[in-house]
């Protein structure tokens, strides 16, 4: 039976490298700023499976997700995809800069949005300093989130992968009474996302409970021993 090693990850990353930092929210915006957004923001629901906007149109609007998830995901000429981020509760989209969306955006799960004119935020922006530095920093997170992504299907493993997106999902989404945080994408969605098959991340997760490290059920996960899951983000599993 495979077992996970239970070295510290800090001794472990001086051969292996840090293990991938969790993905951070946004930025809090300040009070005076989200007062100023909320006064011509309308709240939307977007079934599963809905698409937002498709990727090539034109920018309309800016969203806040209230509930719910939403996957950015790139067409390819040849019909494959890559999902390049999933969006949850308190994440925000369309406040790039951008003229035409480079992606789609789809409900991942039922969700709940709160949208926002593009027209009305550039001006927003363009008078209230708050405003535009708050959009500045989400712009700024928003490529250094892209690079670690770029790093993670680069050089990181087919474990180191899947370990370090299970951690990042347990950190960005509440747990229920039960302890188990949500996993609303599908596994092809996670391996879209990780540039996997579906078959290795099937085996993974598999490898990942049989190992203790985590429980996996209809409603979700939940980690069992982070030590060891925090390991596997930085190292392979044996």
């Amino acid at each position: 039976m495979m077992q996970l090693s239970t070295q510290s990850s800090a001794a472990r990353s001086q051969h292996f490298g840090a293990p991938i930092p969790p993905l951070a929210s946004p930025p809090d915006r300040p009070h005076d700023a989200m007062h100023a957004l909320d006064e011509f923001g309308s709240v939307i629901s977007v079934r599963k499976n809905a698409e937002i906007w498709a990727q090539g149109d034109s920018v309309q609007y800016s969203y806040r997700i209230v509930s719910g998830c939403i996957r950015l995901v790139k067409l390819m000429e040849d019909g494959r995809r890559q999902i390049s981020e999933f969006l949850v509760a308190g994440d925000w989209l369309g406040f790039d800069g951008a003229t035409i969306q480079d992606v789609a955006a789809e409900a991942v799960a039922d969700s709940v949005l709160k949208r926002y004119p593009r027209r009305a935020v550039d001006a927003l922006a363009s008078r209230d300093i708050s405003v535009a530095q708050w959009r500045f920093e989400l712009m700024s997170q928003k490529l250094y989130l892209a690079q670690e992504h770029m790093l993670t299907l680069g050089r990181r493993t087919a474990e180191e992968r899947i370990a370090a997106f299970l951690l990042d999902m347990a950190a960005r989404t509440p747990r229920d009474r039960s302890g188990m945080s949500p996993l609303p994408m599908n596994r092809t969605d996670i391996a879209d996302y990780l540039g996997l098959r579906l078959e290795t991340i099937c085996r993974v997760l598999s490898r990942l409970k049989r190992a203790g490290a985590i429980r996996v059920a209809p409603s979700g996960f939940s980690i069992r021993d982070r030590d060891a899951l925090e390991v596997c983000a930085s190292d392979t599993l044996h």
